[in-house]
């Protein structure tokens, strides 16, 4: 019985602790490799490594995991405590602690994509850290004169925004950076561009974009690299990036955003046609203003030369010149053809007091004129433009004195847009 008991004994397999997690570790990587698990995720915690440690639950079990540096870098939104994702890995055991944990090489929310929730951490983010406030954007020039243009050198945003500005305004210079537009690295290009654009002097303006496409397509513009290279422009830039429907991250940083590259190339074109237009409309309105103040001269020279004044002093010139004439021709009947020469030198002399009596009239005209203004400043009726009023009584005497006006005493005030009743109260006793 005992040499029984001693070979059972020496059959057994006897395995240490390490052996037997080995053996498990390594039947559990066969046999559950590839898989997906969906869970929620908690207790996530983001060491110096890099490395993201967390635990999958739902509401009956739960699994430790782990995504490696290498693979979480590839990662295109940010995993967070109580997010419900989908993890695509390999079961293994951690043998110093004998657990056996998720190894994720892919993850991605559940419900919506990883891109959309990429997107609204990324967009959440930077505008907390003050990447789309307005203070901060700047006016576009009024008329550039050389536009730079980051997009790729084969799709059609380039060739809508060259067709565009030669329709709109030939005479602007267009400066073209190819990149990529979409694909891995795309973002980087990009930023590349806006930052050697900046190193120039001779740009206006930056338009980036691209034409439309999906979400995926349209990533490249939604990179935090792609961000603080249009935040940190000094040149303004518009961002046209798909159709208009569409946004990107670099729409919220950009100076403006255009729905279309169509769209920027008539935002930047558009200032010069509003420019002519401002001064077709600035010339008609100082014409109009140039019509008016000729009309009001002409009616004031019309009334000038209306004055009796005038009338008299032609009427008296054509009186004297009438008379001159006749006083002449009876000089020429009365001296003889030998004194006649003196009786022209009479005729050049009554000219030359024409003459003198014409200018006489014109200083007369200047002195009448200065008078006209002087009565004008000193005119009642000017006076009572600067806010003063004229006071009489029924029998139209000018009240300067309120004891002569008897107590109920109906007067008459005058000013400037015309007159109106009044009444004098009587003084009552305190």
């Amino acid at each position: 019985m005992q040499q029984q008991e001693l070979r059972l004994f020496e059959e057994r397999r006897v395995l240490s602790v390490s052996q037997l997690v080995n053996d498990v570790k390594r039947d559990l990587e066969l046999r559950f490799r590839d898989l997906w698990v969906k869970g929620e995720i908690s207790n996530l915690k983001v060491p110096g490594s890099g490395h993201l440690y967390f635990t999958l639950k739902d509401g009956e079990a739960q699994i430790r995991a782990i995504c490696f540096r290498m693979q979480n870098r590839y990662l295109k939104f940010q995993p967070q405590d109580g997010m419900d994702v989908l993890a695509r890995g390999s079961i293994s055991v951690y043998p110093p602690r004998g657990e056996f944990q998720l190894v994720v090489e892919h993850m991605e929310p559940a419900g919506i994509g990883a891109l959309q929730v990429a997107f609204e951490q990324l967009k959440a983010r930077l505008q907390g850290q003050g990447f789309f406030a307005l203070d901060r954007k700047r006016p576009l020039p009024a008329l550039p004169k050389k536009i730079g243009v980051v997009t790729s050198p084969t799709g059609a945003a380039i060739q809508d925004i060259l067709r565009v500005l030669k329709r709109r305004n030939d005479s602007v210079d267009v400066l073209l950076f190819p990149v990529r537009v979409q694909g891995a690295g795309a973002a980087e290009d990009i930023a590349r561009a806006i930052n050697y654009m900046n190193t120039r002097q001779d740009l206006d303006v930056l338009i980036v974009g691209r034409g439309g496409g999906s979400l995926e397509d349209l990533w490249a513009f939604n990179e935090e690299v792609v961000a603080r290279a249009v935040f940190n422009s000094r040149i303004p830039i518009i961002s046209a990036v798909g159709h208009e429907v569409d946004f990107t991250i670099c729409d919220f940083v950009a100076d403006l955003r255009a729905p279309t590259p169509s769209a920027a190339a008539e935002i930047v074109s558009r200032t010069r046609d509003e420019l002519c237009e401002k001064v077709t409309a600035l010339s008609g309105r100082a014409l109009q203003s140039l019509r008016l103040m000729l009309r009001e001269k002409r009616y004031r020279l019309e009334r000038l030369a209306g004055n009796r004044a005038f009338a008299d002093a032609q009427s008296r010139l054509r009186f004297y010149s009438q008379r001159l004439d006749e006083l002449h021709a009876r000089l020429l009947r009365l001296f003889p053809a030998g004194l006649r020469p003196y009786v022209t030198q009479v005729a050049e002399l009554e000219a030359a007091v024409e003459r003198s009596f014409h200018y006489c009239l014109q200083i007369k005209r200047q002195r009448l004129e200065k008078r006209a203004a002087q009565l004008d400043a000193y005119s009642p009726l000017a006076v009572l433009q600067r806010g003063y009023a004229i006071v009489t009584d029924a029998g139209n005497v000018v009240v300067r004195d309120p004891e002569q006006v008897s107590p109920e005493a109906v007067l008459n005030i005058r000013v400037a847009k015309g007159d109106f009743k009044a009444r004098k109260e009587p003084k009552h006793g305190i």
